[in-house]
């Protein structure tokens, strides 16, 4: 283990690119990413993600002789790097199940490069167990070393906020991991060079690991929770968010609020626990329970819609409708595992016309994912028989309600957002 280390960081996504920009700042980094389009951008100093500045990646490319990032979609570029930091996904299939694939494939690349005393440290959202029950092995075949003779591992999971200017990568408390005492001390000393906020040496991987999901499962159970008082309370004809500000005012009530669970985090991570748990021959009711309840609010949204459209004489067949928002969270472009899809093909059932407005997404990346062709301002109608907030972009606080409505209407605020005369329900 180098003291001056070479890193290498593998998926320059949401996660690796500002946390390669953070390193790059004090060391020499190669980013790699197989997305040929994705290393284009980035090298011509734009990230259109959003996460990283334009002043900020350029500062880092041009960088100097000590510390400089580079960026590259050719593997073999990493061949020089003493620790590798894997940043790519781990989403799940139709049927909710892990996929490892894009971790293991990361692995067989490191392990064409693996060197004696380098360092693996895996980031990507895993069950308990999967570092070194799953890489390691992939890493010492492809290398032919030994772990924690040749070469060390470690977890430390990423704790990105897509969107979110406050808690920045190096703003957030790094939890760390090493697959020896000396391995963890050394990579919870280098993560100290970067992450001003501190660092937290769990005493084993998977702990570490364990410790990722929990955080998003928490989050998941909760928000399960305060929709099925949102359920329960538009029966009783209660205004939910009245309801969860009145108890606010107890000090120990942890105010969440009802909404689509949708991204890359909090709508995956509870299903790579339960795998794991099934495995070991137990059922998690508390987490699948939430996920059934969080993965149904889509298709509800739509149906509530439409049975606030009959009631108020509004059109439902041939009907038009306009859906605000398609990314997953408010004012940032992310679509992954966005849960609007679910609104939107709820909708199709019905054999609605359907238009979907967001200033934040990008369209052609909307249209390869959802098979949705975005509509932009200049397009809109003006006779929308409902329209539904799904995400609370900034960007809509002006957006004219009554000039794209028909009368009568529907407007179902899925957040909250606009002013309660404006609409006619919300969770």
């Amino acid at each position: 283990m180098k003291k001056t280390p070479t890193i290498a960081i593998i998926g320059l996504g949401y996660v690796g690119l500002p946390l390669a920009v953070a390193f790059a700042e004090k060391f020499n980094v190669i980013g790699f990413d197989i997305n040929k389009k994705r290393v284009t951008e980035l090298n011509n100093g734009k990230d259109f993600t959003l996460e990283v500045s334009d002043e900020e990646l350029s500062a880092v490319l041009k960088g100097t002789e000590t510390s400089k990032l580079h960026i590259s979609d050719v593997a073999e570029d990493m061949k020089d790097a003493t620790v590798f930091i894997v940043t790519v996904p781990t989403p799940t299939n139709k049927y909710n199940q892990p996929v490892l694939i894009p971790l293991e494939k990361a692995s067989e690349t490191i392990g064409k490069y693996l060197k004696k005393d380098d360092v693996v440290i895996y980031e990507s959202t895993v069950y308990p167990g999967v570092t070194e029950d799953v890489c390691v092995p992939i890493l010492e075949e492809i290398s032919g070393m030994k772990f924690n003779s040749d070469f060390y591992a470690g977890y430390s999971p990423e704790r990105i906020n897509p969107g979110d200017k406050k808690h920045t990568v190096t703003k957030i408390l790094k939890v760390t991991s090493g697959s020896t005492p000396e391995a963890a001390k050394y990579i919870d000393d280098l993560y100290k060079e970067v992450i001003t906020a501190g660092t937290h040496l769990a005493p084993s991987i998977k702990v570490a690991e364990a410790a990722k999901v929990i955080e998003n499962s928490q989050r998941d159970i909760n928000i399960a929770f305060v929709n099925e008082l949102s359920k329960i309370f538009r029966l009783l004809e209660i205004n939910t968010n009245d309801v969860l500000d009145a108890a606010a005012t107890k000090w120990n009530f942890i105010k969440f609020t009802p909404g689509l669970v949708g991204g890359h985090c909090i709508g995956v991570d509870p299903y790579y626990l339960a795998q794991k748990a099934q495995e070991e021959g137990y059922n998690p009711e508390i987490i699948l329970a939430g996920r059934r309840m969080n993965d149904g609010m889509g298709a509800y949204v739509a149906q509530e819609t439409i049975k606030l459209m009959i009631q108020k004489d509004a059109k439902v067949k041939n009907s038009n409708i306009l859906l605000l928002g398609v990314t997953f969270k408010e004012n940032c472009p992310d679509i992954r595992n966005s849960k609007v899809i679910d609104v939107y093909d709820e909708f199709k059932k019905y054999n609605l016309n359907i238009d979907v407005y967001d200033p934040w997404a990008n369209a052609a990346e909307v249209k390869h994912e959802f098979n949705i062709d975005l509509s932009d301002e200049a397009s809109l109608r003006s006779d929308y028989d409902a329209v539904v907030l799904t995400v609370s972009h900034d960007k809509f606080k002006n957006f004219d309600l009554d000039k794209h409505t028909s009368n009568p209407s529907v407007v179902f605020d899925v957040k909250s957002f606009f002013p309660t005369n404006k609409t006619d329900g919300t969770l």
